[in-house]
């Protein structure tokens, strides 16, 4: 868009994990660096930085309810210095749900696993569709939040005790960083489970359903570059996603014991064999 890192414009970048102390701290360092515009990844960051600053324009990106989290008035007109694109709408709970059901149709109690101090609405945001698709299906619904890789442990063994148990990973930032051990938990006992993104599939999950995040990045840019051009937030609609992919893991299908519908499989933007 005619802009050069270190020419003319200067790009200061801070990475931490799900670390909510850290997070605001680093909040505070880039607020006091007073930038023209500041690019936010995720609810709990775009959190902390709304709390050092209701000036700084923000635009933020993989969020999921920034009504429901205070981010914007609503998403046509956001009203304030905060504007950005959704990555995940409330109702693709139920879409999980629906896939996992499709490709292991003998479960009859899913968990809803989730952190409740980095998911959207300390995970109440995704609840409804989850339940409403679970009640649909003769599903048990159950709501499992969890801080720590112990927690998941006990989750995830709990469900494997039984035949019928499955598992849906939802949006947080706790949950991707902590993906290693809920797929390993997964495939020690046996457990069918889907996830809001194509790395838990990549790196050995089941099946993954979500948005394209690399796209969500790049069209974040536009409005980026509309904001040092003059743009306000508050005149900037909130974007939902446009682009979906679904990948499938064969190889843990077969561990599983699971035979993948092929529908599923012609649908599937990506088969890892």
């Amino acid at each position: 868009m005619g802009w050069s890192a270190g020419s003319t414009v200067q790009i200061e970048v801070r990475w931490t994990s799900a670390d909510v102390n850290q997070i605001r701290m680093l909040a505070k360092e880039l607020v006091s660096l007073r930038p023209d515009v500041i690019l936010s990844h995720g609810t709990v960051v775009t959190a902390a930085l709304q709390k050092e600053t209701q000036t700084i324009p923000i635009v933020f990106v993989i969020v999921s309810d920034p009504v429901g989290s205070g981010f914007v008035g609503s998403l046509q007109s956001p009203g304030g210095n905060i504007t950005g694109f959704i990555n995940l709408e409330a109702q693709l709970a139920g879409k999980w749900l629906e896939l996992l059901t499709k490709i292991a149709p003998t479960v009859r109690r899913a968990a809803a696993i989730f952190n409740p101090d980095t998911a959207a609405g300390r995970g109440s945001y995704y609840r409804p569709s989850f339940e409403a698709a679970a009640l649909s299906r003769n599903v048990e619904p159950i709501s499992s939040p969890v801080y720590n890789d112990a927690d998941i442990e006990t989750v995830v063994t709990s469900l494997g005790r039984e035949p019928g148990g499955g598992l849906v990973v939802m949006p947080d930032n706790f949950t991707i960083n902590h993906r290693s051990p809920l797929i390993l938990m997964a495939a020690r006992n046996n457990v069918p489970a889907v996830y809001w993104y194509s790395a838990y599939a990549r790196e050995g999950g089941l099946l993954s359903y979500g948005v394209d995040n690399a796209d969500i990045f790049r069209r974040s840019a536009s409005y980026v570059d509309r904001i040092l051009r003059g743009a306000k937030p508050a005149d900037l609609p909130v974007q939902v996603p446009t682009r979906y992919e679904t990948v499938v893991n064969l190889k843990t299908a077969k561990e599983l014991g699971l035979t993948v519908p092929p529908d599923l499989l012609v649908a599937a933007d990506e088969v890892i064999e």
